[in-house]
């Protein structure tokens, strides 16, 4: 019965423990912790269904269609402002309202932006507002996200724009674009999309589509033009192969048909065991076992914290915790023995900024908010990216698409030991023997998700220690995101396999991180420390 009773109660916060059965949607419970909860199924349809039906909007669907419309492109909590929530936490004031985030491409005007609207009260919304930017300003449409419409429309454009080189990429790597159905290219693009404001020209990269088809480059960019809201306009601006740049398709093919070009062919890949895949190989020179179970989490007597909603209980901690669309986790109100430390610790953003020779790499500086990080937060597996024992949490995303996405499994939480005495003492006697032995087991609670941003798994964990410490962690793993290898890319990275360049790169992270340490109205500083030259009070003349 309890396990019912949670399960009905997560469902509500669009959060369902899938260790249970999900009853349909019910009023989001009236504890405290839900004014951070994320936005239901129930709530993300209400927020689409009353915007689609304000005819001043004149909003259509997502999918499909052309370009050049109103659309509604991602819908999630927008928290409450923190002197209500305040407010209604600590001094018994109003429950404050709730509200959504939404975010809408106006692409059917005359001057076509990206507005951002407050909408409200859920669960039954009556009004909405602009959030403004400071100044006042819009975002131009030329910034906005890559939808999945465009990018149909940028396959169809680079299949036709790729049809004069047939034979060259089918001679030189065994695949083609062009009307293809079995041996098929296909391409990664980068950002920033253009060198000024107002641009949006992406270099795509061309790669085998195979397992791992990151990490197979034909060595082959293609700059496209795709400002304008009418795909028919859009163009192919400049072409890199093999270390030489064009001006068009056309002009690459005749030089490949007079004999003229230095032409990079690609090996057959392997049927199996291809480099890139994920498919077990290779021994280690050891001999040790590795075909049965390693270690395994266990928790002997049961779980000893404690999800309510979304509302996590664990030793002296408490908070509450959603998974954002936009960017990923979010803690709130972070208490340890009932004394808040922290309002807010969240992640903000992960950039990567890349070098290297050919085009595409020396123009990416990713900014993975702008990707939907927080909203490909797929399934997570059991026994590895958590453990078995862990405790598995869905999520809902509305982010370009024409409904709710409900994401099972996305978050989990766990126990996990540390392998490290939280802390311990052998007290000697300097005898040979001592006088006491104390220790404690080392152990953590994890809140993690993951975000696949197209090439790179980023895990991100949340970790509570019991001694009141809280830790931020994030682990890359996934593809490197590499570019065709050319003797002059060396200055720019290593080469990895024969025709693959892993290219230099820095990862920058932001959290947010709002401490309420002793009050809302604490300080911040930094401390230099420098050695001090003095003399030794009992020993004259010495420093």
């Amino acid at each position: 019965m309890w396990l019912l009773r949670l399960a009905g109660a997560l469902a509500a916060l669009g959060i369902v423990a899938s260790s249970g059965p999900s009853p349909g949607p019910t009023v989001p419970p009236p504890d405290k912790a839900s004014i951070f909860a994320d936005l239901s199924a129930a709530e993300l349809r209400a927020v689409r269904a009353f915007l689609m039906s304000r005819p001043e909007l004149g909003l259509s669907p997502s999918r499909g269609g052309p370009l050049a419309k109103n659309s509604l492109f991602l819908v999630e909590l927008l928290p409450p402002k923190k002197r209500l929530a305040l407010r209604y936490l600590d001094r018994g004031g109003p429950r404050p309202p709730r509200q959504a985030r939404a975010v809408v491409f106006f692409g059917a005007q005359a001057e076509p932006n990206v507005t951002e609207f407050a909408v409200g009260p859920l669960p039954r919304p009556g009004f909405y507002r602009p959030l403004r930017l400071k100044g006042g300003r819009a975002v131009p449409f030329a910034a906005r996200p890559v939808t999945q419409l465009e990018y149909e429309l940028l396959h169809r454009t680079l299949a036709e724009a790729m049809e004069p080189l047939y034979r060259l990429l089918r001679d030189a790597t065994g695949f083609w674009y062009h009307n293809c159905s079995r041996r098929c290219l296909t391409f990664s693009d980068i950002a920033p999309r253009g060198l000024a404001p107002g641009e949006r020209r992406s270099w795509l990269v061309l790669q085998r589509f195979v397992e791992g088809f990151f990490l197979h480059p034909v060595g082959l960019e293609v700059l496209v033009d795709h400002r304008d809201a009418d795909p028919r306009r859009w163009a192919v601006q400049r072409l890199w192969y093999n270390g030489r740049y064009f001006s068009s398709p056309r002009e690459l093919a005749e030089r490949y048909e007079r004999g003229a070009l230095p032409v990079a062919r690609l090996a057959e890949p392997p049927a199996r065991q291809l480099f890139s895949s994920y498919e077990p190989r290779g021994r280690f020179a050891t001999g040790t076992p590795t075909e049965v179970h390693g270690a395994k989490v266990c928790e002997p007597q049961g779980r000893r914290y404690r999800l309510r909603g979304n509302q996590l209980e664990y030793g002296g901690w408490s908070l509450a915790f959603r998974l954002r669309s936009s960017a990923g986790l979010q803690l709130f109100d972070l208490r340890f023995n009932g004394e808040r430390l922290a309002y807010e610790v969240s992640v903000q953003e992960a950039i990567a900024f890349y070098g290297g020779h050919t085009p595409a790499a020396m123009q990416t500086k990713y900014m993975d908010a702008g990707w939907g990080m927080g909203s490909v937060t797929y399934e997570l597996a059991r026994g590895i990216d958590c453990p078995e024992a862990a405790t598995y949490v869905d999520a809902h995303h509305l982010y370009d698409t024409d409904g709710p996405a409900r994401f099972s499994g996305a978050i989990c939480v766990f126990e996990l030991p540390t392998g490290v005495p939280l802390r311990r003492h052998f007290d000697s006697d300097f005898q040979g023997g001592f006088h006491f032995y104390a220790g404690l087991e080392g152990q953590a609670l994890v809140l993690r998700t993951t975000s696949t941003v197209y090439n790179y798994d980023y895990i991100w964990d949340f970790l509570l220690y019991p001694n009141g410490v809280l830790e931020a962690k994030v682990h890359a793993t996934g593809f490197i995101h590499a570019t065709f290898y050319t003797p002059q890319g060396r200055r720019y990275g290593s080469r990895v396999h024969s025709h693959l360049l892993g290219n230099l790169h820095t990862h920058l992270v932001h959290y947010k991180v709002d401490l309420d340490i002793a009050g809302t109205g604490n300080s911040f500083e930094t401390m230099d420390v420098r050695f001090e030259n003095i003399s030794n009070p009992w020993s004259p003349g010495a420093r």
